[in-house]
């Protein structure tokens, strides 16, 4: 296998795309934190078409990374030791592949070991775009009031001076070397999937720059775009057997290949006051009803996932693909779909929810990806809230079928236990269940997970029809298992 980098891109194989660009005229215009596989895989691919377009080479993507743990450090020396270049392998449903090189990334800055280098770059006034790929709880704010948590060890730390630590320090500490030396501010544009994701990095920042300086935390508001975005393209992990995999498919000896899905969409707000990429020459679409994408996204591909992945990990399964297999997951997603979600949401203009749908299936049955269910399952709790807590809503209103949503959070509640239907152990990663709220889970009143802090809002432990049909689903799991309860369920809603 040839090593990955600068000097070997002109002798990889003919079938592996490469830049067609001069990498070395490529300048560093948009700031990344967040460097994980959806960024290497979305946002990074669009960035490496806009640089193919002639005139674009002042839109490089300079990578940071805040965390400071041996893997980290290792991603660090690996991208350095590669250029910054790393191999995207995409595979369709039918299992067609193609492999390509992606120069868009011309710098990779480990925060920890060189806090100024970063806030340089950050306050250069070639950069004219910072985004964000940092988790949908990454924003730091209350599940319950919304509110920044100013609290928080790294953010207080932050707070309290010397090198930043978050996203947030930063950020605002670049956006106040800027202000003071005249420096337009930049774009800060979030990437990740949440809705309204530009007005919660807004919040998230504002407040944090509020607690510092409140004449800042103004002129933020006032001169800072944040335009929000809904991003989808699945990319699984890569453990080492997967790299193995992928680098012996290309012939690359690649330390960080990523993989993806061919299916890839980017619905972008044009709020960029600082200039930004062509991104609609790319694939991009540019449009002002952002919101519309991303309540389709939410509350029918990314409701599926979860609404998967409970029922699908008692059940045994590990892979999104092998669990879709099973025709009763298969017909419990379908069922939703139909039923409860498509019936109570308006689309984007254009855009046929059927189609939609058909489409999530088909991605979620691609055995390339092999996407990993408790990676979907990790911090469920913060997913239901945002992708189950309208359609939830409008059930109850609207006098709607209730038994998928109250067997999910059942298994939701089976899934807390870390056993599934056959006894065998998982890991269960909730960090934003409380010390309280695992009291309530493991109190023996079920009733009392709709308690918890990230559910009372919803009211579902006292509405007496869901509250009941929860408490059968719960009792007839431990009693026999998810997939005897699923197969009742289906039976039922036939």
């Amino acid at each position: 296998m040839k090593k990955l980098s600068s000097k070997t891109l002109g002798s990889l194989g003919a079938a592996i795309a490469v830049p067609g660009y001069d990498r070395s005229a490529v300048r560093p215009g948009i700031v990344h934190f967040g460097l994980g596989n959806f960024h290497r895989v979305h946002q990074a691919v669009y960035v490496d078409r806009c640089l193919h377009k002639p005139g674009n080479e002042g839109w490089g993507i300079c990578g940071v990374e805040l965390i400071d743990v041996p893997a980290t450090r290792a991603k660090a020396e690996a991208y350095r030791a590669q250029d910054c270049l790393y191999t995207v392998t995409e595979y369709a449903p039918d299992g067609a592949a193609s492999t390509r090189v992606i120069g868009a990334m011309v710098d990779y800055l480990h925060a920890p070991d060189d806090p100024e280098a970063v806030l340089a770059r950050l306050s250069h006034a070639d950069t004219r775009i910072v985004s964000l790929t940092i988790t949908e709880g990454g924003y730091n704010l209350d599940e319950t009031t919304g509110v920044f948590k100013l609290d928080t060890p790294e953010v207080a730390l932050d707070l309290a001076g010397g090198p930043p630590r978050t996203a947030f320090g930063y950020i605002v500490e670049a956006l106040r070397r800027r202000r003071e030396q005249g420096t337009k501010p930049f774009t800060v544009m979030s990437c990740d999937n949440l809705r309204h994701n530009g007005g919660t990095a807004r919040k998230a920042i504002v407040s944090f720059a509020r607690a510092r300086d409140a004449g800042l935390a103004a002129w933020i508001e006032a001169e800072v775009d944040f335009p929000n975005s809904m991003v989808d393209r699945i990319a699984p992990q890569i453990p080492p057997e997967v790299k193995e995999r992928l680098n012996k498919r290309s012939d690359i000896d690649d330390a960080v290949p990523a993989l993806g899905e061919t299916f890839s969409q980017w619905v972008l707000e044009d709020d960029f006051r600082a200039g930004r990429p062509p991104f609609e020459e790319v694939g991009v679409e540019m449009r002002d009803d952002v919101p519309a994408f991303e309540f389709m996204k939410g509350r029918m591909l990314n409701a599926s996932h979860i609404l998967l992945a409970m029922p699908g990990i008692l059940m045994g399964y590990r892979i999104v693909h092998q669990a879709l297999a099973d025709t009763r997951l298969h017909r419990l997603l379908e069922t939703f779909l139909d039923r409860d979600a498509i019936p109570r949401i308006e689309g984007p203009k254009g855009v046929s929810l059927e189609e939609y749908k058909n489409a999530v299936l088909e991605r979620f049955s691609n055995p390339a990806i092999n996407d990993q269910l408790l990676r979907i399952a990790f911090d469920t709790t913060a997913k239901i809230p945002v992708f189950h807590s309208k359609t939830l809503e409008m059930l109850l209103a609207d006098g709607g079928d209730l038994r998928r949503e109250a067997f999910f959070l059942a298994c939701f509640g089976a899934y807390l236990t870390g056993k599934d239907d056959r006894g065998e152990a998982f890991d269960v990663v909730e960090p934003r269940l409380s010390e309280q709220d695992w009291e309530l889970v493991r109190g023996g009143n079920p009733l009392d997970l709709l308690r918890t802090s990230p559910f009372a809002k919803l009211g579902l432990a006292e509405h007496m029809e869901f509250a009941k049909l929860y408490a059968g689903y719960v009792a007839s799991i431990q009693a026999t298992s998810a997939g005897q309860t699923l197969a009742a369920l289906l039976v039922e809603t036939a």
